[in-house]
């Protein structure tokens, strides 16, 4: 993988600097703890967070970030902030760079001061610091699928060889499980889905869940995005696409298995018919290690497996007429280089309606399939080449339209 510089272990390396993109999140605040438990592997470069203001301040006195960004704040309001909880822990105040408005988080992570940036944003949002982290030379710990999935060929052409690293517990299954053969030895990728809250029902019995159940996730604790993608399974319909853009593995040699215990994590099937599986507990905080520390492993990241106790684990095949999804998102990503920016758009506007109680659950698949179905590049787009301003384009048009559907509906 890329080389992001010090490494993790003898007395002369000094600690790999990070900077956590989405650092008041799940995937921060996790990055965080795992920064904290290994002091001596990695220091806190930069931070840039989301709305809760007062959490982002104290992460930056409590880590020394030399780097501090908010969208949601102004420069004031942000180094106000950062006073405040300075005098509330009884320390001085650090003074680290202030950056704040739309583009805060990208200028984060580009900041020079970092070895290995962290994304953890959710949603297409998380595109330009993704680039922006790439462009400035830095390993990019990857937890925000939607970036590359909607970024598709913008975001492979920014990256350097083994300048990505997956985060997605998923995706770093898969690579760690690739180490053991070569490209060439690969027959098909197999990532695990615990099935969600839903498994079992059918597509008649989904028409009726509510918002409170979809986020009853059996396994992850997740924000709301994200737990109702996995119940839609529009979330590992996402990471199919990004196993697919990350490994440059066919979307026919990808499969999926649900798997309700979450202890086998994705598989490597190689072509001598050998399977090579990642198993581990789940806990984010793993795959986040091994994320910024790549490819060194950090001892003690998470928990093992209790081979001591008795243990049965299953899998079984996707209901896909239940859940169509996948099936979707692998016709979408075949359509066009802007069309997974639509089937993600989409989504996230059909999430935010079922949660308003605006539409029910299977509106939100049918929201997706309408916008992938009914978009065509070459009219939207007007011949504009594959760019952040034509995905931005597409995106636009998958909201009106989702939008559009709802009203037309009422």
């Amino acid at each position: 993988m890329h080389d992001a510089g010090p490494g993790p272990t003898g007395a002369s390396s000094r600690p790999r600097r990070v900077t956590l993109i989405g650092s008041t999140g799940s995937i921060g605040t996790q990055g965080l703890d795992v920064i904290a438990a290994a002091p001596d592997r990695f220091a806190v470069a930069g931070l840039a967070g989301g709305s809760n203001t007062g959490l982002l301040a104290s992460q930056a006195v409590a880590t020394g970030a030399g780097a501090v960004g908010s969208a949601s704040a102004t420069t004031d309001e942000l180094a106000t902030a950062i006073a405040a909880a300075a005098r509330a822990a009884g320390v001085r105040a650090p003074r680290p760079e202030l950056f704040t408005g739309p583009t805060a988080a990208a200028e984060v992570a580009a900041w020079e001061g970092a070895d290995v940036v962290l994304n953890g944003i959710t949603g297409s949002i998380g595109l330009a610091p993704t680039l922006a982290a790439l462009e400035a030379g830095h390993l990019l710990a990857l937890a925000n699928k939607e970036s590359l999935i909607v970024g598709g060929a913008l975001v492979k052409r920014a990256a350097a060889p083994g300048q990505l690293v997956p985060v997605d517990s998923e995706h770093s299954a898969l690579a760690q499980a690739l180490r053991s053969g070569t490209t060439t030895e690969v027959g098909r990728l197999v990532l695990t889905a615990s099935g969600g809250p839903f498994r079992g029902r059918t597509r008649d019995q989904l028409a009726s869940v509510t918002p409170a159940q979809a986020l009853a996730h059996p396994t992850w604790d997740m924000g709301r995005v994200i737990t109702t993608n996995s119940a839609s399974l529009v979330n590992k319909a996402l990471e199919v696409i990004e196993a697919h853009l990350l490994f440059d593995v066919d979307l026919d040699a990808i499969d999926v298995v649900v798997h309700p215990q979450s202890i086998v994590h994705s598989m490597v099937e190689f072509t001598d018919g050998s399977t090579i599986a990642q198993a581990s507990p789940p806990d984010m905080r793993l795959p986040i290690a091994l994320g910024i520390g790549w490819p060194h492993r950090v001892p003690g990241a998470g928990r093992g497996v209790d081979w001591t106790r008795a243990a049965t684990w299953t899998f079984e095949p996707l209901d896909e007429d239940a859940f169509g999804a996948i099936r979707l998102a692998k016709q979408a990503a075949a359509s066009s280089s802007t069309h997974m920016a639509v089937y993600n758009a989409a989504n996230e506007e059909a999430v935010e309606a079922f949660h308003a109680g605006r539409i029910g659950f299977t509106d939100i698949e049918d929201t997706i399939r309408a916008a992938v179905e009914d978009y065509d590049p070459a009219t939207v787009l007007a011949g504009e080449e594959l760019s952040l301003t034509a995905l931005a384009a597409a995106e636009a048009w998958a909201r009106a339209a989702a939008r559009s559907r709802w009203m037309q509906a009422r």
